[in-house]
């Protein structure tokens, strides 16, 4: 249903018979969005069929129709609650019909009415109204009203351009000071619920005062409206129109008394700011960048950029830390249940956690986890959190490259932002979580910086207390954060931030704590991922024993929760498809589930050969084995080295071949062997780059193997640096090495003698199945490589031989002391 704007009847007034209207039941026409006054004609139009019936019905009657507007104009067929109570009887004028159904009309207000009494709902509201009587006074307020109305009127015709030129002039014609009111009301710019208040008030005096009101407050959003387009006009544009239109909403919203987005956003900031607690520089930088803000236009392409710096210095928890758990007991308790063994770290955690329940005031740690893949380092800084009570956030540090990366990207940068530690800690949202940096030794470096000396700051106990992020260029204390790094290489990482962390070595499992391990933890969680539980799947210790000597071959434990969760797949699909309802798995399921043994005991299979001779090696990946293979041929003393070998490695190979030949007669080698062939030193896998010292005595040995022409002992395997002088010096990673030996089948590791204090670290499980054999010299390993003695040492010092002699000469006389006291006892 459409309107117009009213205008005042040209006729004469019609008769009211307000008796008859009161006594007769009266067709209702609900009205969206209008307002019809008494004594003024309006153009209206219905296009539903049912209040299209109600005109033709009351034209055909001759009755009047009672107009009200609706309280919710979405409403299709308004209810008798859903319409207002007052309106106006009035009656048509003129009707037209056009072809698609709908009707205009011409109706002109009577009197005003209130409806007392909802007779019909169907098809249309028909009810009981009573005529309102209106309180008019003339008195010499009234007068003044009206006059002050006609000047007010007179301003607003000449700001508003919807108004019509000839409404001054009807209104400076109508006497009646009723009519007066309702006239203008009707072509006022004014909603729906303001034109039914005035509709409602039936004295008229106070009509005019709400009119009044309403007139003054329309001259002022005119007048701000002018004068906007009046200062907006020199610079008014196609670009501009957007502007001009958002000023002239903020003015309204303004003289509304209601803040525009602008200001809100701008108040909202200020109250961040003082919520954060910043320290004296952030809060400076921040209120200056608020200044800027406020002095800025919103739809300048900048306000956008400062928006977004102000945001993350309020974001950032500049004062807010999370509470810390200070039970030592419970903290024990977590990481027990979520990790088993790794009694270090555990000891280090509760250590620090003891420290700072003594003093409140500690710098966080700076750990490095360093361990082979798939030992838990990762989820243990998780479960580190967890006992604690602090937020947890990873960065993985694998390949970056960019310095920007850590310190962020200067604002003067398109898409700049901060670097991944501030970035981390808004969305941890405290200032003491614990930030694991992940694969800090696979850190690189371009033409973009170094990100190692980026990360200095960040783990520099005596720095990060002041560490400045590019991109806020304002100091963030970082001391209070426990940063703990991973890594699989020592090596690899940059020995500067080697020199600031706290180094834990997490090894590789034995075969004994996989079984426990894959008992406590991988199989409840494998059958919870895989809809099981214990009364549909069993796996029994020799089952778990054959994959993990059978189908894996790694320190960790990745391997092993692949293959207990495919066998677990297996159970859950003879399950599902009713074939089982309860599977007990056993050695020969675990080959029927998951095929041929992928790994054999290659050491126990493989027989003694002459030149070949097993070492032990420590990777990124663990320990391993690596079988060393030497051999001669004709020619003039030529060195072959394949296998992708390192300088260090090369240099091993080098400084064997020095020794051997120079002891050559100790050995019984004639020095023809060495100068009439070529030798070649071959460590398998070819594509595997290979580097270390460690390698230095298997070279040896193999060399040697090939010039006595004799193998090396069974299920023998070798690990040590040498130098010229033929001494052993001590190596790295030897609980790695020890494990892989094990793994393999190896019976006796030969070890320099200087690692002996290293065998504490190794699990009494491979103690007990590895025979350790230190060695000091290289005739010690000839020795018990060959069962061949050499015949002398060159370069054995004097003071080393006395030594030896008079420790024989005690143990002789030792013994001789023991032999006489038992043939007294004896004799007694």
């Amino acid at each position: 249903m459409s309107d117009q704007t009213g205008s005042q009847d040209s006729h004469s007034p019609l008769e009211i018979d307000k008796k008859k209207i009161a006594e007769t039941d009266l067709a209702i026409l609900p009205l969206k969005s209008a307002v019809v006054y008494p004594s003024l004609v309006m153009p209206l139009m219905v296009t539903e069929a049912r209040y299209a019936r109600l005109i033709d019905d009351a034209l055909m009657a001759g009755d009047p129709i009672v107009l009200v507007a609706q309280k919710d104009p979405e409403i299709e067929f308004p209810r008798g609650d859903e319409i207002y109570t007052v309106g106006t009887v009035g009656s048509i004028l003129k009707m037209l019909r056009f072809p698609d159904g709908s009707v205009r009309f011409l109706a002109q207000g009577l009197a005003r009415v209130k409806i007392k009494k909802i007779t019909q709902e169907e098809p249309y509201l028909k009810g009981f109204s009573e005529p309102i009587e209106e309180e008019i006074s003339k008195d010499v307020a009234e007068e003044a009203l009206v006059r002050n109305i006609h000047e007010q009127l007179k301003k607003v015709v000449q700001l508003a351009p919807y108004l019509p030129d000839d409404l001054q002039v009807s209104a400076m014609n109508t006497e009646d000071s009723s009519k007066l009111a309702d006239l203008i009301a009707s072509n006022l710019n004014m909603n729906t619920e303001q034109k039914q208040e005035i509709l409602e008030i039936f004295d008229v005096q106070e009509r005019l005062k709400k009119l009044t009101s309403l007139i003054t407050k329309e001259i002022e959003v005119l007048e701000m409206s002018k004068k906007i387009q009046s200062e907006a006009a020199s610079e008014m544009g196609k670009s501009q129109r957007e502007y001009i239109l958002r000023e002239q909403l903020k003015a309204i919203k303004r003289e509304l008394g209601e803040a525009d987005d602008h200001t809100m956003e701008l108040e909202e900031f200020q109250k961040k700011i003082k919520e954060a607690k910043m320290p004296d520089e952030a809060r400076e930088a921040a209120e200056k960048e608020l200044e800027r803000l406020s002095k800025m236009n919103p739809s300048a392409a900048e306000y956008t950029v400062s928006r977004t710096d102000l945001d993350w210095l309020v974001t950032l928890p500049w004062s807010f830390s999370t509470k810390d758990m200070l039970d030592i007991k419970k903290a024990q308790k977590i990481l027990d249940e979520d990790h088993y063994d790794l009694e270090k770290v555990k000891e280090r955690i509760l250590e620090y956690l003891a420290v700072r329940k003594l003093k409140s005031e500690l710098k966080g740690p700076i750990l490095c986890f360093l361990g082979p893949p798939g030992v838990g380092k990762t989820s243990l800084g998780r479960s580190i959190a967890g006992a604690m009570g602090r937020k947890f956030h990873r960065i993985s540090l694998g390949g970056v490259r960019d310095e920007a990366e850590i310190r962020g990207h200067r604002r003067t940068y398109i898409g700049a932002l901060p670097g991944r530690v501030i970035q981390g800690l808004r969305k941890a949202g405290s200032n003491n979580p614990i930030f694991m940096l992940d694969e800090i030794d696979k850190i690189g470096q371009d033409f973009r910086g170094d990100p190692a000396s980026a990360l200095l700051e960040v783990l520099d106990p005596e720095q990060n207390n002041s560490f400045s992020d590019h991109y806020l260029d304002v100091v963030f204390d970082l001391s209070k954060v426990m940063f703990i790094t991973t890594a699989n290489m020592v090596d690899t990482i940059p020995p500067v931030l080697l020199d600031r962390m706290e180094v834990i070595p997490l090894p590789g499992y034995t075969d004994m704590e996989k079984l426990a391990i894959a008992k406590k933890y991988l199989m409840p969680r494998n059958l919870s991922e895989h809809g099981l539980n214990s009364d549909n799947m069993m796996m029994n210790d020799a089952a778990v024993k054959k994959v993990i000597s059978d189908y894996t071959r790694e320190s960790g434990l990745r391997n092993l929760n692949r293959e207990i969760g495919s066998i677990c797949r297996k159970v859950a699909k003879s399950v599902a498809s009713g074939q089982a309802e309860r599977i007990k798995v056993d050695r020969k399921l675990v080959r029927k589930y998951l095929g041929p043994e992928r790994f054999i005991q290659e050491i126990s299979e493989k027989r003694a050969s002459v030149g070949v001779v097993p070492g032990l090696s420590y990777t990124s990946a663990g320990g391993d084995i690596l079988f060393i293979e030497a051999t001669k041929m004709p020619g003039k003393k030529m060195l072959e080295l394949t296998g992708q070998l390192g300088d260090v490695m090369k240099e091993s190979v080098k400084a064997a071949m020095s020794y051997l030949q120079s002891h050559g007669e100790e050995l019984g080698i004639p020095q023809s062997e060495f100068e009439n062939h070529n030798f070649h030193i071959h460590v398998p896998a070819g594509a595997t780059p290979k580097d270390g010292p460690s390698a230095g005595i298997t070279m040896c040995t193999a060399i040697a193997s090939v010039l006595l022409n004799k193998p090396v002992a069974s299920h023998l395997a070798m690990t040590g640096e040498i130098t010229l002088r033929g001494d052993i010096l001590p190596i790295g990673g030897l609980k790695q090495k020890a494990l892989a030996a094990y793994r393999a089948g190896i019976k006796k590791v030969l070890i320099p003698k200087k690692n002996e204090g290293d065998l504490e670290e190794i699990p009494k499980e491979i103690k007990s199945k590895l025979n350790f054999i230190f060695v000091e010299r290289v005739s010690d390993v000839i020795r018990h490589a060959f069962g061949v003695e050499m015949k002398s040492e060159i370069g054995k010092s004097p003071e080393k031989s006395k030594r030896k002699s008079a420790k024989k000469e005690f143990l002789t006389k030792k013994t001789g002391a023991k032999k006489r006291l038992v043939k007294k006892k004896k004799a007694k």
